[in-house]
């Protein structure tokens, strides 16, 4: 083989492995976004039923069921348009109360209830999160508290 072969194979090589770590890095990252979806996406059938994603909206008055046996909580949760159901097992955040912003992090399950893995609730008054916020804006006028 001559030099110039060598090189001309040596550069390949080095194109398509560089080709192959990139396209392996873009399917990691693929797999391990995370979407957001509101009440009113999930009602369209917009969020994917086989991967996780996240939801956001407030905590719907009088829908918070706990039960007493176990850490598991079950609630809706609405974007002023439509409401879907959360299940969630575990310590739920302190500031968790119903009225309140949330966003869930989780998948639906066959019946097309939320089974959510983790629920992070808003820090104070003012601060709601940019997503639930959107999908709220999108609310009839006179929907709103």
């Amino acid at each position: 083989m001559t030099p110039r072969r060598r090189r001309m194979l040596t550069i390949g090589l080095l194109i398509a492995g560089m080709a192959l770590a990139t396209g392996l890095i873009l399917q990691a990252f693929e797999q391990n976004l995370m979407y957001f979806y509101s009440p009113a996406d999930i009602a369209a059938g917009k969020a994917p039923p086989d991967r996780d994603f996240r939801i956001g909206g407030m905590v719907v008055e009088g829908s918070v069921q706990r039960d007493p046996q176990s850490l598991a909580v079950t609630f809706e949760l609405t974007d002023y348009q439509h409401q879907t159901t959360v299940q969630y097992t575990g310590i739920l955040p302190d500031l968790f109360r119903e009225g309140q912003g949330i966003v869930a992090h989780g998948r639906l399950d066959a019946a097309g209830q939320f089974k959510a893995r983790e629920v992070l609730a808003k820090h104070d008054e003012n601060y709601m999160p940019p997503e639930v916020a959107a999908s709220l804006k999108k609310a009839p006028p006179g929907v709103r508290p």
